[in-house]
């Protein structure tokens, strides 16, 4: 974030959405669309560490947007991806939680909606869409199963803190990639420790990798 301005990157194959999309956030107080993709390989070249918020459409004229968000969020740890997507699929909402997006929304979404997602993602939290979410929920009731992400007593900023301490990293390195602040990642940590009634940082590793974080190439 630069000085407050979430800088965010557009990534869709239709251009009369991207556009209509980049011009209903440039008008919004606080974020800044600093790049516009139609296909993967332009979508790399915008991508960096300056990057807040990705708005990513799943279809990209036969490309596809789950690996583009495994590739981007795994050169970029500290990136949110937000899904903006007509399809409504279950199959498609796990697969996106999956590979690192931190959101879910249809197309159909309002404005306000939009907004409300890239802020929540960028701060770390997971936003579905109403009926998304409602998809979920029935699943859960009807008792089939749901996708399952590790730790769900953790926030996704939590998560990416263990993970990257499941590889080995010390806090300094974390606070890099990350681009938090030292004591941030501490409290991190010990918020991490509490939520997970663990003694110490080995200990977090090993609960880590027995849920499969930090085993993925860096």
């Amino acid at each position: 974030m630069n000085g407050g301005v979430l800088r965010v990157v557009v990534v869709d194959d239709h251009p009369l959405f991207r556009l209509g999309m980049t011009s209903l956030l440039t008008s919004l107080t606080g974020l800044d669309v600093v790049g516009q993709a139609a296909d993967a390989a332009t979508a790399r070249t915008l991508v960096d560490a300056t990057v807040d918020v990705v708005l990513m459409d799943l279809d990209l004229g036969g490309e596809s947007g789950i690996d583009l968000t495994r590739e981007l969020v795994r050169a970029h740890p500290g990136l949110a991806v937000l899904v903006v997507t007509m399809s409504e699929a279950d199959e498609s909402v796990a697969a996106a939680i999956r590979v690192g997006a931190r959101g879910y929304l249809l197309k159909d979404a309002t404005p306000e909606a939009v907004e409300r997602g890239i802020r929540a993602v960028a701060s770390g939290e997971m936003i579905m869409g109403a009926r998304v979410a409602a998809r979920a929920m029935s699943h859960l009731v009807g008792g089939r199963t749901a996708v399952r992400v590790p730790f769900p007593e953790l926030t996704a900023r939590e998560r990416e803190v263990l993970d990257l301490l499941a590889r080995g990293y010390d806090n300094a390195v974390i606070s890099r990639r990350l681009v938090l602040s030292p004591k941030t990642v501490r409290n991190h940590v010990a918020t991490i420790l509490a939520k997970l009634s663990l003694s110490d940082r080995p200990a977090a590793i090993v609960r880590a990798r027995e849920e499969g974080l930090g085993l993925d190439e860096v």
